[in-house]
């Protein structure tokens, strides 16, 4: 798994490259604040190594919980940059600050 984010210069917008390898799933879908967490908004892409990957542009200077959504599975990112606990889902959301 792996989480890049590229700053860009000309405007406050973080490019952020979701990542993942040795899942075995058909569809991984990442949700969280950047999308209202809604299940279907960010699907990332399976290409024909077995990898997965997507990429968002979020707003500078703010913090995001997410999850990834493996064929009806939440799971989290181990290298998210922290992670803060979620009543509703009694779990572990993981978090992105950019």
């Amino acid at each position: 798994m792996a989480i890049s984010k590229k700053f860009l210069k000309s405007k406050p917008v973080c490019k952020v490259t979701f990542e993942l390898e040795g899942v075995e799933a058909e569809t991984v879908v990442a949700v969280g604040d950047f999308n209202n967490w809604n299940t279907a908004a960010t699907p990332l892409k399976k290409f024909k190594n077995g990898k997965f990957k997507t990429t968002v542009d979020l707003a500078v200077d703010e913090s995001y919980e997410f999850k990834y959504l493996a064929d009806g599975v939440y799971f989290n990112d181990e290298q998210a940059d922290a992670f803060k606990w979620n009543d509703y889902a009694s779990s572990d959301n993981g978090v992105l600050n950019v």
